[in-house]
């Protein structure tokens, strides 16, 4: 058991609960928040059957939003040894071709996914614990030019850089982009509309592990996956390294 505090974005079903709920049997404090608020109420409901759980239900872009998960913090006192910023956006589905992408959708995937994560950790930055761990839940299509994921693909690669940066200006904590691989979720099952994703590994199968031993290990900031962690595998150095200096 622990004594440690999580914050977990996106935690009411798919990788996001499945993590929370390994976390509060570890005996993690949480502190979660979902769009949708029945859908939280039960994650909450479930989750207190092992720890403390706060639960604010909102979407990231919403600026209050972020500042009440901030109080949240204040009022109880609480230090964040996690941060995990999973709350992602896919947009419309099917996913269209970039140039027939409409803008608006790529306001909403841009916000949710790149300036949100920043905008919380700007919020929470004061309650982090020393040597506290952030984690950007990332995607293969951040890393590889898939067709017709340019919206998703790009927000995530953008949020790879992110991380990096981050990582350079804030070198008492560790930043990783974590890409989980193909699971059984809504969410991948709404970029594959019409389509059986059966054989995809539930998230408890081989992300939440792999994440586990993330962040439960010493590794360098940067960009991992979820693959790297597998039982055979053996994880020595970040995707990318994290530099100094200024650019050329």
């Amino acid at each position: 058991m622990t004594n440690k505090t999580a914050l977990i974005t996106g935690a009411s079903k798919g990788f996001g609960f499945a993590l929370a709920d390994n976390l509060a049997r570890k005996g993690w404090r949480l502190l979660i928040n979902a769009r949708h608020a029945s859908e939280l109420l039960n994650a909450k409901k479930h989750l207190e059957q092992f720890t403390g759980v706060n639960a604010i239900s909102g979407d990231v872009r919403d600026e209050i939003h972020l500042l009440e998960l901030a109080d949240v913090l204040r009022s109880n006192q609480l230090k964040l040894d996690l941060v995990v910023n999973n709350a992602s956006a896919l947009g419309v589905s099917p996913m269209p071709a970039l140039l027939d992408h409409p803008v608006e959708d790529l306001h909403l995937i841009f916000h949710t996914n790149m300036i949100a994560p920043i905008s919380l950790l700007q919020k929470v930055k004061p309650f982090l614990a020393p040597q506290a761990t952030i984690i950007n839940i990332s995607s293969d299509a951040g890393a590889v030019a898939y067709e017709n994921w340019g919206a998703y693909g790009g927000s995530k690669a953008g949020l790879d850089h992110i991380t990096s940066i981050l990582a350079v200006e804030n070198p008492q904590y560790r930043f990783y982009s974590f890409d989980p691989g193909d699971m059984r979720t809504g969410m991948h099952q709404a970029a594959f509309p019409g389509q059986d994703i059966s054989d995809r590994p539930l998230p408890e199968e081989i992300a939440v592990p792999a994440f586990l031993k993330l962040i439960e290990g010493d590794f360098l900031s940067g960009r991992y996956t979820a693959n790297e962690f597998g039982p055979q595998s053996t994880v020595h150095s970040p995707q990318n390294s994290v530099a100094t200096g200024s650019p050329v």
